[in-house]
């Protein structure tokens, strides 16, 4: 009884491997079938059958598919009665279909012409091959290709690399992709479309929302309700979002008043003296800047990423010290005249600008950003450039190393005497005249530290300083003189008032309706946000 089951067994066993076999067969020969159709299409010279011929190359999964298409879109590819070939980047040729070198391509073939329809098929073709890289980000670069292109014959391809994919945001790339696909795609099954409208509203951003609205077909009601409660989700959310960028916005313009403004505080605040040259101590060190910059690479470029960090205590020096000249040779004699020290310091400020002029031009100059500034990342719906941010962290530490000058010093606490009771410190054998010239000296040169982060995000011009030197004044007043508490507090209310008003009212108009703002704030409090305490003060 045994033998004649084993047989059985055996004939059974035989019989399914013939049919495997028969099976493999005959997939081999459509495979085969269908990649001779796609190279006699290229031979054919015809948009629309080179168009057709990526097409099947990409859904068989053609072994040299990628290699094809990337000739074919680089100008590399040659078709005729003699073949396909490609011509490799180094000059030699190879046989498209079988891979083989070849010694010189068939004197029959020519370069395969493409149109703009031509041009997005192979892109997208890119795209879907790409799908199937090794390195994960690669992946996922090609599956947001894939979104943005909603090509429906891609589609295989996307849903046999879900089936592979390991990566989780190469993954959610994947299947956001084909959410875009099924969404532009009519024939498509209304639940798979429901699920893609899910799938969207999670992602939430501005491409979901154009693929949202690019529903195809006679959509169902369903689906319309879908839609219409998707598309108002991503819309509130891109509000929220956008309301956060011009927080992060405001705040980085906040950070820039802050730098242009601290060290301006210092100096009315200690002397009473109304700058105008303030900007041009902005505007030096700016073009301290550029020029350790430029040393840098004519003599180390190497050192070029180091190059802001040389150029600091470059512009803290060179803008203090001229500062200190300003205040030695023309300030001290006209203490206690707001006009004539205001006048005074307006045409120094226009021989600045006009020395500047002489020495390096008119026109702007160009300053590098170090490898570390440059670029920006995503955070959730908010684009943060680095520059932006490492200038926000730089006026902090700016703010903080002053803060401790101040309050930590014999120098801070001299200057705070003489700033509550000018008399009194004098009296008490402080040099108040030593005072003077050291914290204009002090505030000239933070200024010169303001100008080296400003010339990452302006133009370096010799008007430079002038761009500023109005908002400063604004937010000394506005935050309090002399006070670097309110002067914080005041960059940081102006520069996001600022930005929250732009979308609604305009660059200009933001900033007049922010002045008069300004002017009925101080009608009610004269002496600012936080006013300084002291004897000659409240006098």
């Amino acid at each position: 009884m045994r033998k004649p089951v084993l047989m059985s067994f055996l004939y059974r066993l035989l019989h399914l491997g013939v049919i495997v076999v028969a099976l493999v067969a005959a997939s081999i020969a459509s495979f085969a079938q269908t990649a001779d159709e796609a190279f006699t299409r290229l031979a054919a010279d015809s948009y629309s059958d080179t168009t057709r011929a990526v097409e099947i190359l990409v859904s068989t999964a053609h072994p040299n598919a990628a290699l094809i298409v990337e000739a074919l879109n680089d100008g590399r590819l040659l078709a005729g009665p003699g073949g396909v070939v490609l011509k490799t980047p180094t000059g030699g040729f190879v046989d498209a279909r079988t891979g083989a070198a070849l010694t010189a391509a068939p004197a029959d073939v020519k370069t395969v012409r493409l149109n703009n329809a031509v041009r997005r098929t192979v892109q997208a073709a890119l795209g879907g091959l790409s799908l199937l890289n090794p390195e994960p980000a690669k992946r996922t670069a090609a599956a947001e290709a894939v979104f943005k292109s909603r090509d429906a014959s891609l589609l295989p391809i996307v849903e046999a690399a879900i089936g592979k994919e390991t990566d989780p945001r190469a993954l959610a790339a994947l299947r956001q992709a084909q959410a875009a696909i099924l969404i532009a795609k009519p024939d498509a099954a209304p639940l798979d479309r429901l699920g893609a409208i899910d799938l969207l509203r999670e992602r939430g951003d501005q491409d979901a929302l154009a693929t949202l609205r690019s529903l195809a077909g006679e959509a169902t009601p369903a689906l319309k309700d879908a839609q219409a409660r998707a598309i108002s989700a991503i819309e509130g959310r891109l509000r929220l979002w956008a309301m956060a960028q011009n927080l992060w916005y405001g705040l980085s313009l906040g950070s820039v008043l802050l730098l242009a403004a601290i060290g301006l505080a210092i100096t009315f605040g200690v002397m009473g003296v109304i700058n105008m040259a303030h900007g041009e101590m902005v505007m030096l060190g700016a073009y301290t800047t550029f020029v350790v910059q430029e040393v840098i690479r004519a003599n180390a470029p190497g050192l070029f990423d180091w190059s802001l960090a040389i150029a600091l205590p470059a512009a803290f020096i060179v803008s203090g010290a001229v500062g200190i000249a300003i205040e030695r040779g023309v300030i001290r004699f006209l203490y206690g005249r707001p006009l004539e020290t205001l006048l005074a310091t307006w045409g120094i400020s226009l021989m600045l600008q006009q020395a500047v002029r002489t020495a390096f031009g008119p026109t702007n100059r160009e300053v590098g950003a170090p490898s570390f500034m440059s670029g920006a990342f995503d955070l959730g719906g908010l684009a943060i450039t680095y520059n932006r941010l490492w200038i926000i962290v730089f006026a902090g530490l700016v703010f903080a190393a002053l803060l401790a000058i101040l309050k930590l010093t014999p120098m801070g606490l001299q200057m705070r005497a003489v700033t509550q009771n000018r008399r009194m410190a004098s009296a008490m054998g402080i040099r108040t005249g030593r005072i003077d010239a050291l914290t204009f000296g002090l505030g000239s040169g933070v200024a010169g530290l303001a100008g080296v982060a400003l010339s990452q995000i302006d133009n370096v011009s010799p008007n430079l300083g002038q761009s500023y030197i109005i908002d400063s004044f604004m937010v000394v007043v506005f935050g309090g003189v002399g006070n670097l508490w309110g002067t914080l507090v005041g960059a940081m209310t102006l520069g996001v008032a600022n930005k929250l008003l732009e979308p609604y009212a305009g660059a200009v108009l933001g900033k007049i309706a922010l002045l008069v703002c300004i002017i009925l704030f101080i009608q009610k409090r004269p002496r600012g946000l936080f006013a300084l305490k002291g004897r000659a003060v409240e006098a």
